[in-house]
């Protein structure tokens, strides 16, 4: 029998629950976490079984952004209908975390990867696959979701040189866990799985190939999910996970798996940035000036710290790329936000003279 407690359910979700439960209750509503979405349709988990699940028209008639909506990890009011293994939702519940990014292409909008998620483990692979920059965008975006952040590096058991691999996440990585870890031979999985007690929810993210799946058969103890090899010209991985699946794990906890991301655009602010690259952040307080710009000013920190080589001169380049691209997301969607309120404004007078 299922259990709200063996997806995660705790106090936090039931205290959301008992403020909106009154609103609800005529519609027979119960609780329910989605597992699954496709094209609209929604997997969601009850105490009395999953049941296939669509959007309320309320619900829809409300949503404006893609944070309207449902999404893989979701806690929602759910009414099952009469006679049918199907339901229909009504109302999400306040998310305590969101991962999310922009989504891929030119078009300026949000893409939620994982929502109510305790923790993050962003997964990469000890071989030519390995990308410290790519890492720097994940700790970003992590940093962002209010999630913790865990850097888990795999393949282990095929790498002459892990200590290697782990000292260059550690580098970028100021605070945060860094576990190697072998889905073959088992090694530091026990950390992982150590991480999930108490009910905690845990996100899977990374590129195609690093390994995410077999993780995750090695986390559940047996073959959950399909896993495919590399390619051996590049290193580079076929996509194995296709969709967003929550997986209530054997052991208590949870982990939500995604489809490998070979590009990743932020869909943040630039806190998140600061946060991440808090090493730039301790040099900038020590310049002469408080504008500084980091370029030409006499007394300037971080020139200092470029010239001496203790501030890697790629590290300060990531910096300020990622700081550029949040502050372009930040004028666009900003830009389509007041394009939004005037037809919002525009329909509301139109009905008003009708």
């Amino acid at each position: 029998m299922n259990t709200l407690q063996n997806y995660g359910w705790n106090e936090l979700h039931q205290s959301h629950w008992n403020e909106q439960q009154q609103d609800f209750k005529a519609n027979d509503c119960t609780i329910g976490r989605v597992t699954l979405e496709h094209k609209h349709m929604y997997r969601v988990v009850t105490e009395q079984g999953e049941w296939l699940s669509v959007c309320s028209g309320s619900l829809l008639h409300h949503a404006i952004g893609r944070r309207d909506y449902p999404a893989v990890g979701d806690w929602v009011a759910i009414e099952q209908m009469p006679g049918e293994e199907r339901g229909i939702i009504h109302s999400i519940l306040p998310r305590t975390s969101v991962f999310s990014r922009k989504t891929a292409g030119d078009t300026m909008t949000e893409q939620l990867i994982a929502v109510n998620v305790d923790i993050v483990f962003l997964v990469t692979s000890m071989n030519d696959d390995f990308n410290i920059r790519r890492l720097e965008r994940y700790l970003v975006a992590a940093y962002d979701s209010g999630a913790t952040p865990v850097i888990v590096l795999t393949k282990a058991d095929l790498c002459d040189e892990p200590q290697d691999f782990i000292d260059q996440a550690r580098s970028v990585a100021f605070g945060t866990e860094v576990l190697a870890v072998s889905s073959k031979t088992g090694d530091g999985i026990d950390q992982v799985i150590s991480l999930l007690k108490d009910g905690k929810t845990a996100a899977l993210l990374g590129s195609s190939g690093v390994g995410k799946s077999s993780l995750v058969n090695a986390i559940c103890g047996d073959a959950t999910m399909t896993v495919q090899t590399i390619r051996e010209d590049d290193a580079k991985g076929r996509h194995t996970t296709t969709h967003r699946e929550l997986i209530a794990l054997p052991a208590g906890g949870v982990l939500i798996d995604t489809p490998g991301m070979r590009e990743f655009q932020l869909w943040n602010d630039s806190e998140s940035v600061e946060g991440s690259f808090s090493d730039i952040e301790a040099l900038s307080e020590s310049c002469k000036f408080n504008d500084c710009s980091h370029k030409t000013e006499p007394g300037c920190a971080i020139q200092q710290a470029l010239g001496e080589g203790s501030l890697a001169e790629d590290r300060f380049a990531s910096y300020l790329k990622l700081q550029r691209e949040i502050a372009y997301l930040d004028r666009k969607t900003d830009a389509q936000a007041q394009i939004a309120e005037r037809k919002r404004w525009k329909a509301v007078t139109k009905s008003l003279r009708k």
